[in-house]
């Protein structure tokens, strides 16, 4: 589903080496954990599977295609197939928890019947009955299951998630750790940047460690240890 041969990432500007000679792949319907200190790279590795930056060497394919050689027209087809899940939700504060799915479906040209995947989506996240809440009366951890909904509404096949549980409480963390879990089991593959150790620790899967933009650890067994 991914992979990453000998990538190197560096900002010419202020030569900074975001990423060197990174080298992985995760098969279809893994559970992958990027952990490492802040800067050791984690968000420029998830930029670079959405093709929001390009690597200065190596190549980086997502399901079969090199990204950096997908062309700007085909952007929008190679991320229809990637979701994304932010820290700060950053879902459209004008827009009910169902419109900003039918939103999503639109921006994409899904096919098919929007409002009925839409339901159908908010209904596996359990907020079928705050379809039309609007994001500010939505707690902090119905807003991350709404955008949890938002990343799975076009049925891609590969979640990418920046922190997800940063702002939530242990108890509304643990249960968003639930939910991704059980949407891996229905053979959604996941990849998930986060600090949070006792998460990582209860929840193991394989995990890949950063330092300084070198993969430092690559353990299928799992645990957090930086």
């Amino acid at each position: 589903m991914v992979e990453f041969r000998h990538v190197t990432k560096t900002y010419p500007r202020t030569h900074t080496h975001a990423l060197k000679d990174v080298d992985f792949h995760i098969a279809k319907g893994e559970f992958v954990y990027v952990t490492g200190h802040s800067g050791a790279g984690k968000s420029t590795m998830l930029a670079l599977m959405l093709r929001r930056i390009v690597a200065t060497e190596g190549t980086v394919a997502v399901a079969g295609q090199d990204v950096a050689r997908v062309p700007d027209s085909r952007l929008p087809m190679l991320r229809r197939h990637i979701g994304m899940i932010f820290q700060d939700h950053r879902l459209l504060g004008h827009l009910s928890a169902f419109e900003n799915l039918t939103f999503t479906l639109r921006a994409v040209a899904a096919r098919g019947n929007h409002e009925q995947r839409a339901m159908a989506v908010l209904r596996q996240v359990g907020l079928a009955h705050k379809r039309k809440a609007y994001p500010i009366e939505l707690s902090l951890g119905e807003q991350q299951r709404v955008a949890i909904a938002r990343a799975m509404v076009t049925d891609a096949p590969l979640l990418l998630a920046d922190e997800p549980t940063g702002n939530l409480d242990p108890d509304t963390a643990l249960e968003i750790m639930e939910l991704l879990d059980d949407i891996n089991l229905r053979g959604t593959t996941i990849l998930l940047a986060t600090h949070a150790r006792d998460l990582v620790d209860s929840y193991k899967r394989r995990t890949l460690v950063l330092r300084n933009g070198e993969l430092v650890r690559d353990d299928t067994r799992g645990g957090y240890s930086l």
